[in-house]
């Protein structure tokens, strides 16, 4: 009897407590398979614009479909707990490796034929292997032709078309998003084929790769991949001169291996041999995931027997083999996919908008650093003089005036094209403040400006952009990023860590933790708001929001964890300047802000994430 429990929650449930039988655990079969199951999301289908999806990978079958002695199930299990998890793992696709079966007879692809019928909705590609076929695309008629040519995929609406001699094809795999193109190669492809393939990729170059088929590389024992004579071939006439290609994918050999190669545009290409007929009971259906996370620059590989998994009472052999772990078999592959698909798909980002569109009702202030905020915008990196106006766009006459501190050079404020991609504007500011001595640049408000005491008790959302530098060099504990100026003393607030720390700052701490505190206007408390620790070489958006009540930040849109528990209302200003840059200690500016920031907004009032400046359609 089949588990009707996820993969997933199985593995979860694995890490918890040791394997047993069903007997052993004081469990029986049926009240396991009763166990709640997740919703299925999307009707039973994948979230093609989800930014983690899986591409399955099977590799070599030929021992489970050989008509001298074998066993089919395997490739059915897998098959059918592919088509089932569909939505649940967010597979967009399969693709098989080769070697489908052991003799290539017409007995054989029959058995194969109706294994892979348990494929149901999963859409897939299967390519030709030396226990296939014989010879290179151009033998002709044969049982695997007949089986899995053109015909097979027709319906698939991830088919794109086969080569003259139908050996091979290409899908178009619709996942995070964007397309990819997955090539499905015969064994060993002719001149004839190298050039179909080659106008596949020229007629779809805007597409990220992935070329699939039976002998590319061979690993040594420890998995150290090296090119076959055959995978040389395909490298210098096809791979290592398209960008697009940046992974393959091969059966044929054993052990399982991978390495990375680099092509003619400087760029890695990630290269797996992917099979498991040397394993116990033929490879037992072994199944590998290719999970794609552009969230996180990512693809997480994981190898692991459907067949095995789902069941009830394996013996110690079969337990041995349900999930492999191994460093060839388990791991994760890192890519930039924006910066490594740039050159031939640049990522498409939001429009510029003008300040007009991101100035909803209550808007206080709202500066930005392009041609329409900042008076005399600079090339990137030219500097900012002191007396630089950034015009307050709303017309309320919050204006901001930069200025250098301390013995600082004109160095310590420059003008940046840099920016977040969903910010509105194009450009940002670069501080390049610090300690020791301390240095930096700040703008501030005039003295008669409305913002100053204004103390937004009926509540206020506060925006702004910032990168800090990769490498993040030198000490810069406890920087300003944005404040008002001013003695929380001087106010009547006594509760903090200071008397002489300003009544509201946004900062960040030796751990690269954001901290913002605010002194609220009724009462003597200083409620904090904590982020985690924040990456350096990203830009981030970070929004304080607070309902008259209570402060919320988000980072990212993400509501952080360590908000201020504490009730607060207003911002006890004291009529004196708002400055981004920098914050004061006893009405003094030390180091000042190192890293970039971009679009600034007050709004009086509570925003949902989705009114952020990050938001479109607004």
């Amino acid at each position: 009897m089949e588990n009707s429990l996820s993969r997933r929650s199985l593995f979860r449930a694995a890490a918890a407590v040791p394997i047993l039988s069903a007997a052993a655990a004081g469990t029986t079969p049926a009240t396991a398979a009763a166990a709640p199951s997740a919703t299925t999301p999307h009707g039973g289908r994948p979230d093609t614009t989800a930014q983690r999806f899986t591409i399955a990978v099977l590799p070599d079958t030929q021992y489970l479909l050989d008509d001298g002695g074998s066993d089919a199930e395997p490739v059915r299990a897998t098959l059918r707990h592919l088509d089932r998890e569909r939505a649940q793992d967010n597979i967009v696709f399969m693709t098989q490796l080769g070697d489908v079966t052991e003799h290539g007879t017409e007995t054989e692809m029959r058995a194969a034929s109706r294994a892979f019928d348990a494929a149901g909705r999963l859409p897939y590609s299967v390519l030709a292997g030396n226990h296939d076929v014989s010879g290179d695309d151009q033998r002709g008629d044969s049982p695997y032709l007949r089986t899995f040519g053109p015909q097979r995929f027709r319906r698939m609406e991830t088919y794109g078309g086969s080569s003259p001699d139908g050996y091979n094809s290409y899908h178009v795999v619709r996942g995070g998003g964007r397309e990819w193109l997955v090539l499905a190669l015969d064994w060993r492809l002719s001149d004839a084929g190298l050039a179909w393939t080659q106008g596949v990729l020229d007629e779809h170059a805007a597409l990220p790769a992935i070329l699939t088929t039976h002998d590319l590389v061979w690993a040594e024992d420890d998995g150290t991949a090296h090119l076959s004579d055959n995978g040389q071939r395909l490298w210098d006439r096809l791979i290592k001169g398209n960008d697009q290609i940046f992974l393959a994918l091969g059966g044929h050999y054993w052990p399982s291996g991978r390495t990375t190669l680099t092509n003619d545009a400087g760029h890695p290409v990630h290269l797996h041999i992917t099979n498991y007929q040397d394993r116990y009971y033929g490879g037992a259906g072994m199944v590998r995931y290719y999970g794609f996370d552009l969230a996180r620059g990512v693809i997480d590989v994981e190898t692991f027997s459907p067949w095995l998994l789902a069941k009830d009472e394996p013996t110690p052999l079969e337990a041995e083999h349900v999930e492999l772990s191994g460093d060839v078999d388990r791991f994760t592959v890192e890519i930039d996919f924006d910066e490594r698909f740039a050159a031939f798909a640049p990522p498409v980002l939001p429009a510029p908008l003008p300040p007009s569109a991101v100035m909803p009702r209550g808007t206080v202030a709202y500066w930005r650093f392009d041609e329409a905020g900042l008076a005399a915008a600079g090339s990137d990196g030219a500097h900012v003089a002191p007396g630089t106006v950034a015009r307050d766009l709303t017309g309320n006459g919050n204006d901001l005036t930069s200025e250098l501190l301390h013995t600082s050079d004109r160095n310590a404020l420059t003008w940046s094209a840099e920016h977040h991609d969903a910010q509105p504007a194009r450009a940002s500011l670069r501080f390049d403040g610090g300690k020791s001595p301390d240095r930096g640049a700040v703008l501030r408000t005039g003295p008669d400006a409305p913002v100053n005491s204004a103390t937004f008790e009926s509540g206020y959302t506060i925006e702004t952009f910032l990168k800090l530098p990769e490498p993040f060099e030198g000490d810069h504990s406890w920087m300003g990023i944005l404040s008002w100026e001013g003695r929380a003393g001087d106010a009547g607030k006594h509760s903090g860590w200071s008397d002489d720390e300003p009544t509201c700052s946004l900062n960040l701490s030796g751990e690269r933790f954001l901290q913002f505190v605010v002194y609220p206007v009724p009462v003597d408390a200083d409620p904090t708001s904590w982020s985690h620790a924040i990456p350096v070489g990203r830009w981030m958006h970070v929004a304080l929001v607070n309902d008259g009540r209570h402060t919320v930040m988000y980072v990212d849109g993400s509501k952080i964890v360590r908000n201020a528990a504490e009730e607060s209302r207003g911002i006890s200003t004291l009529g004196k300047p708002f400055a981004i840059g920098g914050t004061q200690s006893a009405e003094k500016y030390g180091q000042g802000f190192y890293g970039w920031i971009g679009d600034t907004r007050i709004v009086s009032r509570a925003l949902r994430p989705n009114q952020f400046l990050t938001a479109r359609g607004r």
